[in-house]
């Protein structure tokens, strides 16, 4: 509990005192935020607006975990576990993706980076690295760092082991460059209104806090009664997610309405990132499609508006990703903000409710 307490204190530490020092070093090189021409009108206005944010959340989650990697290290001699390692690495490999990206916007003075094609490629090599590292490095609890298979919570419903070792891992590359993918662009798009990103991936990472303990708590021969979870370090898990929670919680202060500085695609690829890694390594990548509604949402209505005018040359809302919509419609924005928070919230309570009711059913209570 501890360790918990030092890695939370530590992150929230690094962005309340973090974020107003790198807002002054954005404005001195005069990195500002440049809006997109083809958005709503109201957000000209932010245009200047410093980005690149998302280096500071970084930061607050690797300083955090790494305080409490040390104490843990001291006290009892723990040594940082892969799986932690390696789920950080999937964070700060976005994260680092998504800073060559905002990096090139205030570079070339515009609101487009990397091309399509070149963000693409770039997942597609770190999400692979990661994809077989989780495969094949040891743990220290003998666990695997992923399954190489579909989880909903906990055992796979679908392995990829049907065809024999070499096929599975190919499977599972393409599974997790899919996950990376999915989860990368989703909190991207929600990423469009000041403070909407970083309170909606609060609430869940404070979710996946939750999870990671529970399952920390009932670890395959831990003693404890019920059911219990073949996870690899989940107590690592726990205290990421944590960090990562109150990373966007210090960072909300100055990212709310209005917003003194941007996450950028630093912030969201990297955010991204490490949801669709915790979602693999506590193996609940269905379940995150609940706990992560909110991101589902936004993605759906950006899918849905595009096919739909390719199809009829109509469109279903009146701009997408959805938050756009309701501002349109007249919602200020401090109000779809707090209901798309409220919404997240409400997912993520759906999400543990299920996650709980699975392990009562589990343990045949």
């Amino acid at each position: 509990m501890i360790s918990l307490i030092i890695g939370i204190v530590v992150s929230l530490g690094v962005t309340i005192v973090g974020t107003p020092l790198l807002i002054k070093l954005v404005h001195k090189l005069n990195y500002g935020q440049y809006i997109r021409q083809d958005g709503p009108k109201s957000h000209l206005v932010k245009r200047g607006t410093p980005t690149l944010g998302g280096v500071v959340i970084n930061l607050a989650v690797v300083l955090g975990w790494g305080s409490s990697a040390l104490y843990r290290y001291f006290t009892r001699g723990d040594v940082p576990s892969w799986s932690a390692v390696l789920v950080l690495f999937a964070m700060l490999s976005m994260g680092f993706l998504g800073f060559i990206d905002d990096f090139a916007k205030v570079r070339k003075k515009q609101s487009e980076g990397l091309t399509v094609k070149g963000k693409f490629i770039g997942q597609f090599i770190l999400a692979t690295i990661y994809a077989v590292l989780s495969l094949i490095l040891p743990t220290k609890s003998g666990f695997p760092s992923a399954q190489a298979g579909m989880s909903f919570i906990e055992k796979p419903f679908f392995s990829f082991d049907f065809a024999g070792r070499a096929v599975a891992i190919v499977l599972f590359v393409i599974w997790v460059n899919f996950l990376m993918t999915a989860w990368t662009n989703a909190i991207n798009l929600t990423d469009g209104l000041d403070g909407l990103a970083a309170g909606s991936s609060m609430i869940a990472f404070i979710g996946y806090m939750i999870i990671a303990f529970w399952e920390f708590y009932h670890l395959k021969g831990s003693g404890h009664p019920g059911f219990t979870y073949a996870v690899s370090d989940p107590l690592d898990l726990t205290i990421i997610a944590a960090c990562a929670a109150v990373a966007c919680f210090g960072f909300l202060w100055y990212n709310s309405n209005p917003a003194s500085i941007f996450m950028g695609d630093t912030g969201s690829l990297a955010l991204g990132g490490l949801f669709a890694a915790l979602s693999i390594a506590t193996h609940t990548e269905f379940l995150a499609i609940i706990l992560g509604g909110l991101f589902v949402i936004e993605t759906m209505s950006d899918i849905i508006q595009v096919g739909y005018f390719k199809m009829t040359h109509k469109r279903v809302f009146k701009m997408a990703p959805i938050h756009h919509h309701f501002e349109l419609k007249g919602w200020p924005e401090v109000k779809v903000v707090i209901r798309f928070w409220m919404i997240e919230m409400l997912f993520v309570l759906l999400g543990l409710v299920i996650f709980y009711g699975d392990w009562v059913a589990r343990s045949g209570l």
